[in-house]
Protein backbone atom coordinates (compact mmCIF):
# COMPACT_ATOMS: atom_id res chain seq x y z
CA UNK A 1 0.00 0.00 0.00
CA UNK A 2 1.38 3.39 -1.00
CA UNK A 3 1.03 6.29 1.42
CA UNK A 4 1.37 9.79 0.00
CA UNK A 5 2.91 12.17 2.52
CA UNK A 6 1.89 15.79 2.06
CA UNK A 7 4.70 17.59 3.85
CA UNK A 8 3.58 21.02 5.00
CA UNK A 9 6.72 22.10 6.82
CA UNK A 10 10.30 21.13 7.59
CA UNK A 11 11.96 20.27 10.88
CA UNK A 12 14.66 22.67 12.08
CA UNK A 13 18.03 21.93 10.51
CA UNK A 14 19.51 20.85 13.84
CA UNK A 15 16.81 18.19 14.27
CA UNK A 16 17.07 16.98 10.67
CA UNK A 17 20.75 16.25 11.24
CA UNK A 18 19.90 13.63 13.89
CA UNK A 19 16.38 12.28 13.26
CA UNK A 20 15.52 13.49 9.75
CA UNK A 21 12.69 15.61 8.41
CA UNK A 22 9.01 15.10 9.21
CA UNK A 23 8.58 12.55 6.41
CA UNK A 24 11.37 10.43 7.95
CA UNK A 25 9.64 10.47 11.33
CA UNK A 26 6.49 9.03 9.76
CA UNK A 27 8.53 6.42 7.91
CA UNK A 28 9.88 5.33 11.31
CA UNK A 29 6.48 5.45 13.00
CA UNK A 30 4.83 3.28 10.33
CA UNK A 31 7.85 1.20 9.26
CA UNK A 32 6.56 -2.11 10.63
CA UNK A 33 3.23 -1.96 8.83
CA UNK A 34 4.07 -2.77 5.21
CA UNK A 35 3.74 0.63 3.53
CA UNK A 36 5.58 2.28 0.69
CA UNK A 37 5.87 6.07 0.81
CA UNK A 38 6.12 8.99 -1.55
CA UNK A 39 6.45 12.57 -0.33
CA UNK A 40 5.21 15.76 -1.95
CA UNK A 41 6.60 18.93 -0.35
CA UNK A 42 3.44 20.96 -0.68
CA UNK A 43 4.98 23.67 1.53
CA UNK A 44 7.41 24.23 -1.35
CA UNK A 45 4.67 24.09 -4.01
CA UNK A 46 5.08 20.42 -5.04
CA UNK A 47 1.70 18.72 -5.37
CA UNK A 48 0.58 15.28 -6.56
CA UNK A 49 -1.54 15.09 -9.74
CA UNK A 50 -4.58 14.01 -7.71
CA UNK A 51 -5.96 11.63 -5.08
CA UNK A 52 -5.22 8.54 -7.15
CA UNK A 53 -1.45 9.13 -6.90
CA UNK A 54 -1.47 7.13 -3.62
CA UNK A 55 -3.66 4.59 -1.84
CA UNK A 56 -3.81 6.65 1.35
CA UNK A 57 -2.71 10.12 2.39
CA UNK A 58 -1.06 11.76 5.39
CA UNK A 59 -0.74 15.51 6.05
CA UNK A 60 2.17 16.42 8.34
CA UNK A 61 2.75 19.09 10.94
CA UNK A 62 4.09 22.56 10.16
CA UNK A 63 5.24 25.75 11.85
CA UNK A 64 2.64 27.61 9.76
CA UNK A 65 -0.97 28.38 10.67
CA UNK A 66 -3.82 26.90 8.65
CA UNK A 67 -5.41 30.37 8.54
CA UNK A 68 -2.27 32.10 7.21
CA UNK A 69 -2.03 33.50 3.70
CA UNK A 70 0.34 31.14 1.91
CA UNK A 71 -0.03 30.28 -1.80
CA UNK A 72 0.09 26.53 -1.15
CA UNK A 73 -2.79 26.45 1.37
CA UNK A 74 -5.78 26.89 -1.01
CA UNK A 75 -4.60 24.11 -3.38
CA UNK A 76 -3.91 21.89 -0.37
CA UNK A 77 -7.46 22.45 0.86
CA UNK A 78 -8.79 21.58 -2.60
CA UNK A 79 -6.71 18.39 -2.62
CA UNK A 80 -8.00 17.46 0.84
CA UNK A 81 -11.58 17.75 -0.41
CA UNK A 82 -10.73 15.70 -3.49
CA UNK A 83 -9.17 12.97 -1.34
CA UNK A 84 -12.27 12.99 0.87
CA UNK A 85 -14.48 12.63 -2.18
CA UNK A 86 -12.35 9.78 -3.54
CA UNK A 87 -12.92 7.66 -0.44
CA UNK A 88 -9.21 7.12 0.09
CA UNK A 89 -8.09 7.17 3.73
CA UNK A 90 -6.68 10.47 4.92
CA UNK A 91 -4.76 11.12 8.16
CA UNK A 92 -3.74 14.52 9.51
CA UNK A 93 -1.29 15.25 12.33
CA UNK A 94 -1.08 18.63 14.15
CA UNK A 95 -1.19 21.17 11.28
CA UNK A 96 -2.60 18.31 9.21
CA UNK A 97 -5.39 17.87 11.76
CA UNK A 98 -6.11 21.59 11.58
CA UNK A 99 -5.97 22.11 7.81
CA UNK A 100 -8.20 19.09 7.16
CA UNK A 101 -10.78 20.41 9.61
CA UNK A 102 -10.59 23.88 8.05
CA UNK A 103 -10.81 22.57 4.48
CA UNK A 104 -13.95 20.61 5.35
CA UNK A 105 -15.80 23.44 7.10
CA UNK A 106 -14.31 23.69 10.59
CA UNK A 107 -12.45 26.60 12.16
CA UNK A 108 -8.89 26.91 13.45
CA UNK A 109 -7.64 29.66 15.76
CA UNK A 110 -4.54 30.62 17.72
CA UNK A 111 -5.51 29.42 21.18
CA UNK A 112 -5.62 32.17 23.79
CA UNK A 113 -4.63 29.67 26.47
CA UNK A 114 -1.13 29.28 25.06
CA UNK A 115 0.93 26.28 24.05
CA UNK A 116 0.87 22.53 24.61
CA UNK A 117 4.45 21.24 24.65
CA UNK A 118 5.80 17.78 25.38
CA UNK A 119 3.88 14.85 26.90
CA UNK A 120 0.11 15.35 27.19
CA UNK A 121 -2.55 12.96 28.51
CA UNK A 122 -5.74 12.60 26.45
CA UNK A 123 -9.06 10.96 27.33
CA UNK A 124 -10.25 8.63 24.57
CA UNK A 125 -13.91 8.47 23.54
CA UNK A 126 -13.68 4.67 23.57
CA UNK A 127 -12.47 4.76 27.18
CA UNK A 128 -9.04 4.99 28.75
CA UNK A 129 -6.25 7.46 28.13
CA UNK A 130 -3.21 7.89 25.91
CA UNK A 131 -0.06 9.97 26.41
CA UNK A 132 1.41 11.63 23.32
CA UNK A 133 3.90 14.38 22.67
CA UNK A 134 2.38 17.66 21.49
CA UNK A 135 3.72 20.91 20.10
CA UNK A 136 1.07 23.49 19.19
CA UNK A 137 -0.73 26.68 20.00
CA UNK A 138 -3.34 26.62 17.21
CA UNK A 139 -6.41 24.47 17.76
CA UNK A 140 -9.54 23.31 15.96
CA UNK A 141 -12.23 25.34 17.74
CA UNK A 142 -15.24 24.45 15.55
CA UNK A 143 -15.76 21.00 14.06
CA UNK A 144 -16.47 20.36 10.39
CA UNK A 145 -19.76 18.65 9.52
CA UNK A 146 -19.71 14.93 10.22
CA UNK A 147 -16.82 15.08 12.70
CA UNK A 148 -16.69 13.03 15.89
CA UNK A 149 -14.29 13.77 18.76
CA UNK A 150 -12.06 10.77 19.52
CA UNK A 151 -9.74 12.33 22.11
CA UNK A 152 -9.85 15.35 24.39
CA UNK A 153 -8.30 16.95 27.46
CA UNK A 154 -8.94 20.16 29.40
CA UNK A 155 -6.44 22.13 27.28
CA UNK A 156 -7.43 20.80 23.85
CA UNK A 157 -11.11 19.95 23.47
CA UNK A 158 -10.88 18.58 19.92
CA UNK A 159 -7.65 16.61 20.18
CA UNK A 160 -8.46 13.85 17.70
CA UNK A 161 -11.26 13.55 15.17
CA UNK A 162 -12.94 11.11 12.86
CA UNK A 163 -14.55 12.91 9.92
CA UNK A 164 -16.93 10.75 7.97
CA UNK A 165 -15.66 7.21 7.52
CA UNK A 166 -12.28 7.75 5.88
CA UNK A 167 -10.55 10.60 7.75
CA UNK A 168 -8.61 10.40 11.03
CA UNK A 169 -6.84 13.41 12.54
CA UNK A 170 -4.88 14.05 15.72
CA UNK A 171 -3.56 17.29 17.22
CA UNK A 172 -0.64 15.66 19.03
CA UNK A 173 2.48 14.20 17.39
CA UNK A 174 2.71 10.40 17.68
CA UNK A 175 5.79 10.62 15.43
CA UNK A 176 7.69 12.89 17.88
CA UNK A 177 10.01 11.17 20.30
CA UNK A 178 11.95 12.65 23.18
CA UNK A 179 14.77 13.91 20.99
CA UNK A 180 12.42 15.85 18.71
CA UNK A 181 10.78 17.67 21.62
CA UNK A 182 14.20 18.39 23.11
CA UNK A 183 15.33 19.82 19.77
CA UNK A 184 12.24 21.99 19.43
CA UNK A 185 12.76 23.31 22.95
CA UNK A 186 16.32 24.20 22.02
CA UNK A 187 15.82 25.58 18.52
CA UNK A 188 12.21 26.72 18.09
CA UNK A 189 10.66 27.52 21.49
CA UNK A 190 12.59 30.67 22.34
CA UNK A 191 10.43 33.79 22.05
CA UNK A 192 7.29 31.69 21.49
CA UNK A 193 6.87 29.46 24.53
CA UNK A 194 7.16 31.01 28.03
CA UNK A 195 10.46 30.28 29.78
CA UNK A 196 8.74 28.55 32.71
CA UNK A 197 6.91 26.23 30.32
CA UNK A 198 10.14 25.45 28.47
CA UNK A 199 11.75 24.46 31.77
CA UNK A 200 8.74 22.36 32.82
CA UNK A 201 8.64 20.57 29.47
CA UNK A 202 12.36 19.89 29.62
CA UNK A 203 11.87 18.33 33.07
CA UNK A 204 9.19 16.00 31.64
CA UNK A 205 11.10 14.85 28.55
CA UNK A 206 11.53 11.30 29.85
CA UNK A 207 7.81 10.78 30.50
CA UNK A 208 6.79 7.58 28.66
CA UNK A 209 4.58 8.25 25.64
CA UNK A 210 2.49 5.96 23.44
CA UNK A 211 3.29 7.25 19.98
CA UNK A 212 3.93 3.77 18.62
CA UNK A 213 0.49 2.67 19.80
CA UNK A 214 -1.14 5.55 17.97
CA UNK A 215 1.05 4.76 14.96
CA UNK A 216 -0.41 1.24 14.97
CA UNK A 217 -3.87 2.80 15.05
CA UNK A 218 -3.02 4.95 12.03
CA UNK A 219 -1.67 1.91 10.18
CA UNK A 220 -4.80 -0.13 10.94
CA UNK A 221 -6.94 2.78 9.77
CA UNK A 222 -5.07 2.93 6.46
CA UNK A 223 -5.33 -0.79 5.86
CA UNK A 224 -9.00 -0.99 6.83
CA UNK A 225 -10.19 1.92 4.74
CA UNK A 226 -8.04 1.10 1.73
CA UNK A 227 -9.72 -2.30 1.58
CA UNK A 228 -13.17 -0.75 2.04
CA UNK A 229 -12.74 2.17 -0.36
CA UNK A 230 -12.72 2.46 -4.11
CA UNK A 231 -9.00 1.78 -4.52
Amino acid sequence: MKIGILQTGHAPDQIRESVGDYEDMFHSLLAAHGFDFQTWNVVDGAFPPGPDAADGWLVTGSKHGAYEDHPWIPPLESLIRAIRDSGRPLVGVCFGHQIIAQALGGRVEKFAGGWATGPQVYDLSEGGQITLNAWHQDQVVALPPGARVLATNPFCENAALAIGDSILTVQAHPEFGRDVIAGLLEHRAGGLVPDEQIADTRARLDTPTEGSDFGARIAAFFHQHASEGAI
